[in-house]
């Protein structure tokens, strides 16, 4: 199935906010294939730096999300965060501050989330990005992929801390985890579905579910 066709589907069913994660090289067409068919409505991610995130904007991206930039050499720049703030505005930029557990911490995890970065997901890390971004997006790498249960402490957790939107995505493997985060992070947390979701292979969750289920919760505005 082509990128297009997954975008075509979620513009069907009205479902902003997804995003496209460019992992790997020689993608860009996809990518921008995916853009096409439903023009700033999604989100890209991989590879974002601060002398290409403007040509995705361009491209149809609703939003760009950043991650390995703002951490040279594994330290966090607060300079690089507010130039891309400045360069693409802070709407229409997302945090992405995916993580792994160190003992009773989550620290922030780069290069596909094999290394770990100088930056704790605490309290005041968010309240400082907050500043410069309109959105987080946080994979508990520990459990991306496995389907085994989302980590419910990390999902309180960001519930608490967070006063910006924040998407979380990790482990999700049946219909009841929306439910789940929304009970967890007093509905300030949204939930991405991967390997588990049917459309994507899997055989835990039901897209047809999920649309379902947005639609039930979906918020007039």
């Amino acid at each position: 199935l082509s990128p297009a066709y997954f975008a075509s589907l979620y513009k069907e069913h009205n479902l902003q906010g997804a995003h496209v994660i460019k992992l790997g090289s020689n993608n860009d067409s996809a990518a921008l294939e995916a853009l096409t068919a439903w023009p700033n409505n999604l989100q890209i991610g991989g590879g974002i730096t601060i002398d290409n995130a403007k040509k995705w904007l361009d491209a149809g991206a609703s939003k760009v999300i950043v991650t390995s930039w703002l951490f040279p050499n594994g330290k966090f720049s607060l300079d690089r965060l507010k130039q891309l703030s400045q360069e693409v505005g802070v709407e229409r930029l997302v945090v992405d501050i995916s993580c792994r557990r160190r003992n009773d911490t989550w620290i922030v995890a780069m290069d596909k989330w094999q290394t770990f970065t100088d930056t704790e997901v605490n309290a005041e890390t968010i309240a400082l990005m907050s500043q410069f971004c309109s959105e987080f997006l946080v994979h508990a790498a520990d459990v991306e992929g496995l389907c085994q249960g989302i980590d419910k402490e990390l999902v309180r957790a960001l519930g608490e801390w967070c006063d910006i939107p924040c998407v979380y995505a990790g482990g999700a493997k049946d219909i009841s985890d929306l439910d789940n985060v929304q009970i967890l992070s007093n509905g300030k947390v949204d939930l991405t579905y991967g390997s588990a979701l049917d459309i994507f292979g899997g055989l835990l969750v039901k897209f047809a579910n999920v649309v379902e289920w947005v639609n039930k919760n979906r918020i007039a505005t």
